[in-house]
């Protein structure tokens, strides 16, 4: 005797694939630009559909500011003329209806300077047979080159001057210069240096 088998058939199910999201990454048209003259475009690739694009700027959203702009639903970031704190890292970030990924960070190298250098210590006497040690300073990136000048002659290169033992015909007045390769720029400044003669106690002046 058989005994009778009884199916049943489900409703279809239609499933949804989701593809995996891509990781983007940032590309620039200048990530090397000159503080208050060069516009900087940052755009998030690669370009898809369907997708929704952020940005983050040192690890939070980027500030409100005329200076930003996003045209092209955010996939690109505009900065009009850079400064120096617009450095990053930048972040952008796509994301899709279930997940989200973000992409590795992009730093700019703002070139500025230099700026008027300053002559340390601020002293201007001196006396003979004593040690002359000045430095010079001037914010710039990169990094200034620097020359020194007395009475207007070439004295050497360098951030810092120093001559051990220094005579009244070291008095004068000395310049240092200071030259950024990158943006082509140089300042100058300027420190009347007066040499006193030997200084003598005046207990033996005296003769005592």
């Amino acid at each position: 005797m058989k005994n009778p088998v009884s199916s049943s058939r489900s409703d279809p199910v239609t499933l949804n694939l989701l593809s995996e999201l891509p990781k983007p990454y940032i590309t620039s048209n200048n990530l090397n630009p000159m503080e208050n003259k060069n516009v900087v475009a940052l755009t998030c690739e690669p370009k898809t559909q369907g997708y929704t694009y952020l940005w983050r700027v040192n690890g939070q959203s980027l500030p409100v500011s005329p200076r930003l702009k996003q045209p092209g639903k955010n996939r690109i970031l505009i900065l009009a003329n850079v400064t120096r704190n617009d450095t990053g890292p930048y972040e952008c970030e796509i994301r899709d209806r279930v997940d989200s990924i973000c992409s590795d960070p992009v730093t700019l190298d703002v070139l500025y300077g230099p700026h008027v250098p300053r002559i340390f210590p601020p002293s201007t006497y001196y006396h003979s047979g004593k040690a002359l040690y000045l430095s010079c300073f001037a914010d710039s990136n990169p990094l200034a080159e620097y020359c020194w000048t007395i009475d207007g002659k070439f004295l050497q290169s360098g951030q810092e001057l120093s001559i051990p033992r220094i005579t009244t015909e070291h008095s004068g007045l000395y310049g240092c210069s200071a030259r950024n390769s990158a943006t082509g720029r140089e300042r100058s400044t300027f420190k009347r240096i007066k040499v006193l003669g030997k200084w003598i106690p005046a207990s033996l002046s005296t003769g005592f």
